[in-house]
């Protein structure tokens, strides 16, 4: 199990030094930081929503649902029998990621994000529009431990005697 506490503690140091950097260096830019030609760009932004900015509860109620949703991550992975690689790191992602924005929302009000890929922007419906948001270390945490979970499925919660 400590294994699974420290991935979660790398994900969320990782997390919160990119961000500091970010805040550092970013914030009081008046334009992106290219990194691949238009494609990959740093650009700072603060995120009172969720994905995608949305914005479905207050600010408190985020913070007590992401405060929620950490602690049944814990619950579940200390009551799980299981302990291989793949599930302990797919959780431990999960935490770390949650805990990293949930750090943010507690002590700035909002989320700082700064990667930014830009893969489409133009004109849609007379507005201009980019169609990947602009996120962090602790939301690639999260998705990718959820992607971990839905495409290793098999591999994570299947037991050695064949049994899901």
């Amino acid at each position: 199990m400590p294994l699974f506490f420290l991935l979660a503690l790398l994900a969320i140091l990782v997390d919160r030094f990119t961000k500091l950097l970010a805040i550092h260096y970013l914030r009081d830019m008046e334009r992106s930081i290219v990194i691949v030609h238009d494609w990959l760009k740093l650009t700072y932004a603060e995120n009172l929503g969720v994905a995608f900015s949305m914005q479905f509860l207050p600010p408190q109620g985020l913070l007590l649902l992401t405060l929620g949703i950490s602690a049944g991550v814990v619950a579940y992975v200390l009551r799980s029998k299981r302990r291989n690689p793949l599930f302990i790191t797919a959780f431990a992602l999960i935490l770390g990621g949650g805990i990293g924005n949930l750090i943010d929302r507690a002590v700035l009000g909002h989320v700082v994000d700064f990667i930014h890929f830009d893969l489409y922007q133009g004109m849609l419906f007379g507005r201009t529009v980019s169609l990947w948001p602009i996120f962090n270390v602790a939301d690639s945490c999260i998705t990718i431990g959820a992607c971990m979970l839905i495409f290793l499925y098999d591999r994570i919660f299947t037991e050695e005697g064949g049994r899901p």
